[in-house]
């Protein structure tokens, strides 16, 4: 159990997306066998597992730019898709590899593809009287759709998107960005994530105080008790 309170407290809160909050219900191959299905095709979760990891693995990191990102990265999404496509159908015509990413887009912001871990809700209802709220997550719109149909949204005074603020983490300047938007200075806020990387990293480097989650080992109701 956390038991060292930050002193003082911080004045508002970042929360990672993906792995703080919510959870992806089953494996990105067993979603995308879905998509493949509603147009007749036939494509194995276990080799589009294996084929989006070296896909996700392979996308090029990008450089911080001065405004939102083109199309909200829906294009950078293309490319990623069209690199697993390459690698389990890759005959796939043209007009196929259109819908399935098209499907597939609008698949990963309908209801019931992620779900809360159980103790968000509580958490946040308890953190929401006292410091403001915000979201900072490397994905593009389709989050705040997200977050609506979980039913969280209306804990977040912001949400930042990497898409938006045109910096993914983990490069800190997310984070600068988001701090300027909020008017705050780096050690009135904490963040909240799971990767060591794009959460630990990032954060600490741009000069926020930090809660690692682990859940291995941890929860958000660990960040109850230090605070």
């Amino acid at each position: 159990m956390i038991t060292n309170k930050i002193e003082p407290p911080p004045k508002a809160i970042f929360f990672d997306a993906m792995g703080t909050l919510f959870y992806l219900t089953h494996s990105v191959g067993h979603h995308y066998s879905l998509v493949a299905h509603e147009l007749g095709l036939s494509f194995d979760a276990t080799q589009l597992d294996a084929a989006f990891v070296a896909a996700w693995n392979s996308m090029p990191p990008r450089a911080a730019i001065d405004g939102p990102r083109q199309n909200d990265d829906k294009d950078w999404w293309r490319s990623l898709v069209d690199r697993v496509l390459d690698e389990v159908a890759p005959k796939l015509s043209e007009l196929d590899r259109d819908n399935f990413f098209e499907i597939a887009y609008e698949h990963f912001a309908e209801t019931g593809v992620w779900e809360l871990y159980p103790e968000v809700v509580d958490v946040l209802t308890k953190l929401t009287s006292r410091f403001q709220l915000a979201v900072v997550s490397n994905f593009d719109g389709r989050l705040r759709i997200i977050l609506e149909r979980l039913a969280i949204s209306k804990f977040f005074a912001q949400v930042f998107i990497s898409s938006e603020l045109g910096a993914d983490k983990p490069d800190p300047e997310i984070f600068h960005r988001a701090l300027k938007l909020m008017k705050l200075a780096p050690k009135e806020v904490l963040h909240v994530g799971d990767d060591p990387e794009r959460d630990w990293r990032a954060a600490t480097s741009a000069g926020l105080q930090l809660f690692k989650l682990n859940r291995a080992k941890n929860s958000l109701r660990d960040l109850l008790s230090i605070l």
